[in-house]
């Protein structure tokens, strides 16, 4: 009885005394929170006081998931390697260490969701930064220069770093100093900035930057098309607005998409065919090395256009989107940062590479699409391709930007704006097949009313390139790890969001310049 009543009273002490340290957390957490620095939710302000039966279970669930794969890798655990967990133990996910491999009631489950290599992450990023809009980049050395070739390179570097600090928003540590991923997305890492006070303030943000860009690509692809079939055949009586109309009809089933099983087919066909594509054109370049012009290419920049340039590199490089969801998808994602580092240094090469030969080449005459320039036979030939590709890449950003139409304004259930776009049984409603088909048509109507490929890529890498690759990493990085950033960082991460402001706003004034005087030339003509 003694043992009892004592065991009893230390308990009751032992729990004051954690009451009192957990206020005085929550006060501390509090004061930080309305300093605006690593701050805190509403959850985290007010249950400090049962983080300790919190943490318990998250331990206990810790440790049930490692005998359960213990038990699971019993017989493989003998090999000494201990490659029955696949993975990185110093990254584990949502605090469990490696995937889930078992069920509630022990049982192994039905589905385990495949892992990438780092080879393969990289393969993914490479098609996103290596596309065919790397046809513009000779533009914008044409109104930069040397400074152009340096802006190629700064700007693989910065996105390079950006694309790093926005994935280590991710993760937090935990009490035994492991990184715990904690978000998933860019929309979620949007989000705990903005927290408590505005909780999805920073989602929604980044959804509508998303969304103009998905389909400001789209755009593109039907101005390309346009363009690079009316220059193919300029005999032709078509127009470059009829050759648009003419690859919209070809696009019009992408409204009846569900999801992208059929069309992922061809991305490999389409990325070995844009290689090969690019072979060809340093080719020709080469074969007139004799002719290259080294005095055309100054350190005179055209203040009014170079800003366009700006944007087209960094639009070139855009691919923090689907960073997130590409390194939770990864075996090990200690390796994300080596893969960063090798994607974007090859990137850097090729594209200076292709833009200052193909400038060369052409010198002044460089047009806003490089295959423009070619002879007219190889250019039917390459320009047929290059249409081919981009008609069926413009599945990929048109499902995109449908999904976050759908999940932001039309999801069941949530807090949606309209009715779900799906009826019970799986079927898309007519009206929103309506919609899509809709959202195709406005793609149409923006590639015939603004025809102009160089300046719409100016505008769009101004507009939402710099504000997704530049400023928002860097400004979500300093909001959620600063106090534990180094001067250093704190300095790379300051100077990136002014550099990256002042290059959006100018480049975004200079590409609106741009258009509308295309615009009035267009209706004087």
């Amino acid at each position: 009885m003694a043992t009892l009543i004592k065991s009893k009273l230390s308990n009751k002490l032992s729990n004051a005394a954690t009451t009192v340290s957990n206020k005085s957390q929550a006060k501390v957490s509090g004061m930080f929170a309305r300093m605006g620095f690593q701050a805190a939710t509403d959850e985290e302000g007010l249950g400090f006081a049962a983080c300790d039966d919190l943490d318990y279970d998250h331990r206990q669930g810790m440790q049930m998931d490692i005998l359960t794969s213990d038990e699971m890798g019993g017989a493989g655990a003998g090999d000494g390697d201990g490659d029955a967990l696949e993975g990185d133990s110093h990254y584990q996910r949502d605090g469990t260490g490696p995937p889930h491999s078992a069920s509630k009631d022990g049982g192994l489950t039905d589905e385990v969701r495949p892992k990438i290599t780092a080879w393969e992450a990289g393969w993914n990023v490479t098609n996103a930064i290596q596309g065919m809009f790397v046809l513009g980049l000779p533009y914008a050395i044409l109104h930069g220069g040397y400074l152009g070739l340096f802006l190629i390179i700064f700007a693989a570097v910065v996105c390079c770093y950006t694309g790093k600090i926005l994935i280590s928003c991710l993760y937090e540590e935990d009490e035994d100093g492991q990184l715990v991923r904690v978000r998933d997305s860019y929309v979620d890492i949007a989000n705990a900035c903005c927290q408590p006070r505005f909780p999805s303030l920073g989602g929604h943000i980044v959804n509508v930057a998303q969304i103009i860009e998905l389909v400001m690509t789209c755009i593109l692809y039907v101005v390309v098309s346009g363009n690079l079939m009316y220059n193919s055949f300029p005999n032709m009586p078509i127009s470059q607005k009829s050759w648009a109309v003419i690859a919209t009809a070809a696009l019009l089933p992408c409204a009846f998409l569900k999801n992208l099983k059929a069309v992922s087919k061809f991305s490999l066909l389409c990325t070995v065919a844009h290689f090969i594509i690019n072979v060809l054109v340093i080719a020709y370049c080469l074969s007139r090395a004799r002719d290259w012009a080294w005095d055309k290419v100054k350190f005179y920049i055209d203040v009014k256009k170079f800003p366009i340039s700006i944007g087209i590199i960094v639009f070139s490089y855009t691919s923090q989107i689907f960073l997130p969801s590409l390194e939770g998808n990864m075996q090990k994602p200690s390796e994300f940062h080596c893969m960063m580092n090798w994607t974007h240094i090859a990137a850097c090469i090729l594209k200076g590479l292709f833009a200052l030969v193909a400038y060369l080449t052409w010198a002044d005459a460089t047009k806003e699409v490089i295959t423009d320039n070619l002879p007219p036979g190889i250019r039917a030939v390459v320009n047929l391709f290059l249409v081919s590709k981009a008609l069926l890449s413009y599945p990929l950003p048109f499902f995109a930007a449908v999904e976050v139409l759908e999940k932001s304004f039309f999801q069941e259930g949530g807090r949606s704006y309209f009715p779900d776009c799906y009826g019970g049984d799986g079927r898309l409603k007519s009206w929103g097949l309506g919609l899509r088909c809709g959202l195709v048509v406005f793609t149409l109507l923006m590639a015939i009313f603004v025809p102009h490929f160089a300046l719409l890529m100016g505008l769009t890498g101004s507009l939402t390139g710099a504000g997704l690759c530049f400023l928002l990493p860097s400004l979500f990085h300093l909001k959620l790890l600063w106090r534990k950033l180094q001067w250093h960082q704190v300095f790379f991460d300051v100077s990136i969001f002014v550099i990256g402001g002042i290059c959006s706003i100018s480049g975004f004034i200079h590409s609106m310049e741009g258009l509308m005087e295309a615009f009035h030339d267009n209706i004087e003509e």
